[in-house]
């Protein structure tokens, strides 16, 4: 046993905490050790317990950073970190909990622990658009071993917010718009991180967010007000959080809008009658950010009562805002809160410690062999590449301009095409953007000495000065280039002339979308249109390579692109990534997961609309009718559309039977075909129509879907098997049910391109 070890046995048996079982011990065996710690500790240590601070001084997350944290540490005032990164800062710092607090307890460290730790991965948008749950599922693992091996045990991650509105710039950090899709990554989120014993060394506890309905803020303003029906929260916001608590999360994160009048921090409907005793949560519930300090704008009363609230509705730690350190004890002095309230909170938070292994050994995520062995090692930039390649979805291929050839000249322009700086995407908080690969760089490893490349930037990312200040909070992002606007358009041109054909990378900041970065005008900045509208002028075949962290208005830009293809934001390997696809390496095969808008004016847009009693039904326009005057209903892209280089063909849809009872099920068969020349991946996509209900259905739900990889010309028979499970809708009483009648399924590439077949289920 080394010095540290037999150091910290010393520690922990002085305080009465050593000579501990094992800790992954039945729950009977953590509530007698939880229950001995606590009776030891005073109100202000249970207090403490749930107080989260920022010491400053690491990443940037958010705008308050707490003082003093190293005397509130020593005096038992602290009981996690976040904010600080790497084995010696959170040795140091635990080292203070374990050695210099009174009951010696340690603490949780935790991160926003995104797509990826330090080796950065696609941002979710971009991995939901792969459709591959069990990568998806790796992208976690390998984040949680990274991110165990520098420290940490816990990360604010999976965000499963449904988001229906692109101008909200948190899409980037979820799945998109589809519920069923939404619970299965949020599920395989949670497994990846958590393992099968959060108290190994290399799992990480999983923080689901934001709890809960964020992604419906109006009119897509973060921070903004949330309000719906119980009926849509139930049926299309709710079930991802339920499908992560459900895969075993250790904790939840609030969410910053209100629910029903009530902000979510001190909602005591949402925290304990439906998270705790209708789903049966066992975990414990951390504020966002100052998100208990942000009710006092919401109008429920000062700090003090609005701690009182949050604490009551059962958030059992405070992130940031110290309103539990700082009012707690006299609201208990003054029978606000109750001491069961306090112990309650203390509790679950003691228990998270125990699961992770804290108690055993406090240092358990503090080995700095594993550092140098795993973080940033190459089998991770190995899978960042991969992942990057997966999460590309092609939009257009006009004359099979992709693949590129090998050969001949290229002329790659854009104000992304070279660019370290934007490659992570948002929220890649401990991530470093200078060890990023460029597309120019991964364009000429890949492409290989046989083809010419020219570079030329084109354009900036923008020309609004007022706008790339408030984008480079973080670093320059969108920096202003020496030359004017027509200087880099002329360089733009003549480089476009020498070349056999033109790619153009072009799209968003990576700080024009995430957190505080909604937009109302979702377009690309009119500078890099102007450089689209001049190279398309020149004749030459023009790919357009999209970087983006939510859909954009695209109209203009897919009229004039030969070949379309949104990489959205893909981490450390996108230029590598981005040229596997451009050259052939590996042929896309991404899905959208969310609409691509006409214009703003038809946001909110989604599939799995419901019809009105006035539809707007196939071919002209319609008086009384529902519908726009000046734009379709139909999308610019629907949910679930991606192109290959390749083609595929369905079959008509066989069922084994056209009218089932609730105890059958029924078999959907399709054959799907590789057409084209080249071997590749396509997304079976299996939606659902309940053509009569007692609640109003949507016109298709995603209810299945299986990712295939066929060779050029081989086919193969696809079989989806459906029971009365998949039959339910949410009923008025807010519970599922299923009533007979007549059912469309659909079958296809995307939610708008099907083939469907009909059935009756009987009573």
């Amino acid at each position: 046993m080394n010095r540290i070890l037999l150091l910290m046995v010393a520690v922990a048996t002085a305080a009465g905490l050593g000579a501990q079982k094992p800790v992954a011990q039945p729950a009977n065996k953590m509530t007698a050790f939880v229950n001995a710690l606590m009776a030891k500790m005073t109100v202000d240590e249970k207090i403490g317990q749930l107080n989260l601070l920022n010491p400053g001084g690491g990443v940037a997350t958010g705008a308050v950073v707490s003082s003093g944290v190293e005397s509130k540490i020593k005096s038992g005032g602290v009981g996690a970190l976040f904010g600080i990164i790497g084995v010696d800062k959170i040795r140091q710092a635990q080292q203070l909990a374990v050695s210099s607090s009174r009951l010696k307890i340690p603490m949780i460290f935790g991160s926003d622990v995104i797509h990826g730790y330090k080796t950065t991965f696609p941002v979710p948008l971009a991995l939901s658009c792969s459709w591959d749950l069990a990568m998806i599922e790796r992208s976690a693992r390998l984040a949680a071993e990274e991110a165990t091996a520098d420290g940490l045990s816990w990360v604010y991650s999976p965000m499963v917010d449904i988001a229906r509105d692109p101008r909200w710039g948190r899409v980037v950090e979820g799945a998109g718009e589809d519920t069923y899709l939404g619970s299965k990554i949020a599920a395989a989120m949670v497994k990846g991180y958590q393992g099968n014993d959060l108290a190994a060394n290399n799992t990480v506890m999983a923080c689901v967010k934001h709890f809960a309905l964020y992604g419906a803020a109006e009119a897509g303003r973060d921070y903004n007000s949330v309000d719906m029906s119980r009926l849509k929260m139930y049926e299309t916001y709710l079930p991802p959080y339920r499908a992560a608590i459900d895969a075993g999360a250790g904790s939840v994160m609030t969410s910053f809008n209100d629910i029903d009048g009530i902000p979510a921090s001190g909602n005591k409907w949402l925290m304990t009658d439906l998270l705790r005793k209708q789903w049966g949560f066992k975990g414990f519930v951390v504020t966002d950010y100052t998100a208990i300090n942000e009710m006092v704008d919401h109008g429920v009363g000062d700090l003090q009562v609005a701690s009182a609230l949050a604490l009551k509705a059962g958030v059992d730690m405070d992130m940031v805002g110290e309103g539990f350190l700082t009012t707690l004890k006299k609201s208990l002095q003054q029978g606000k809160v109750t001491q069961r309230q306090i112990d309650d909170g203390c509790r679950r938070v003691l228990e998270a410690k125990y699961k992770l292994g804290l108690f055993e050994d406090p240092f358990r995520y503090c080995d700095s062999s594993r550092t140098q062995r795993e973080v940033l090692s190459a089998d991770k930039r190995t899978a960042a590449r991969e992942f990057g390649a997966r999460s590309c979805v092609l939009l257009k291929n006009n004359n099979q301009t992709l693949p590129l050839k090998k050969s001949g000249t290229i002329a790659l322009i854009g104000p992304l095409a070279n660019n370290k700086s934007n490659m992570l995407g948002t929220w890649a908080v401990s991530g470093e953007p200078q060890l990023s690969v460029p597309v120019l760089d991964g364009m000429r490893s890949v492409g290989g000495s046989g083809v010419n490349i020219l570079y030329a930037k084109g354009a900036n990312i923008t020309d609004d000065t007022a706008l790339a200040k408030k984008v480079n909070v973080f670093g320059v992002r969108a920096d202003v280039d020496s030359l004017s606007p027509d200087q880099l358009l002329t360089q733009a041109l003549e480089v476009a002339g020498r070349a056999d054909v033109i790619v153009a990378v072009v799209g968003e900041a990576s700080e024009m979308s995430g957190e505080a970065a909604s937009r109302s005008d979702i377009s690309l900045p009119v500078n890099q249109q102007r450089l689209l509208q001049a190279l398309a002028k020149t004749g030459k075949p023009l790919v357009v390579v999209l970087m983006n962290g939510r859909p954009l208005i695209l109209n203009m830009e897919a009229e004039l692109a030969t070949s379309l293809l949104d990489v959205w934001f893909q981490g450390h390997e996108a230029g590598n990534a981005i040229a596997d696809v451009l050259f052939g390496n590996y042929n896309p095969s991404g899905k959208l997961t969310m609409t691509f808008p006409r214009n703003v004016g038809q946001i909110p847009i989604y599939y799995n609309h419901k019809n009105t009693g006035r539809p707007q039904g196939a071919g002209p326009t319609q008086k009384f009718r529902s519908n726009y005057l000046d734009v379709s209903n139909e999308p610019l892209f629907p949910f679930g559309f991606g192109l290959s280089y390749t083609t595929f063909s369905y079959s008509e849809i066989k069922l084994n039977r056209t009218s089932m009872r609730a105890a059958d099920q029924l078999q959907l068969r399709v054959t799907l075909s590789n057409t084209g020349q080249f071997d590749g991946e396509e997304v079976v996509q299996l939606y659902l129509h309940d053509e009569y209900a007692s609640i109003t259905q949507p016109v298709k739900k995603l209810k299945a879907f299986q990712k295939i990889r066929l060779q050029a010309g081989e086919s193969k028979d696809i079989v989806f098997n459906l029971t009365v499970d998949d039959l339910k809708f949410v009923g008025s009483d807010l519970k599922p049910i299923y009533e007979p009648g007549n059912f469309t399924v659909f079958v296809g590439g995307n939610s708008r391109d099907l083939k469907q077949a009909k059935f009756v289920l009987v009573p």
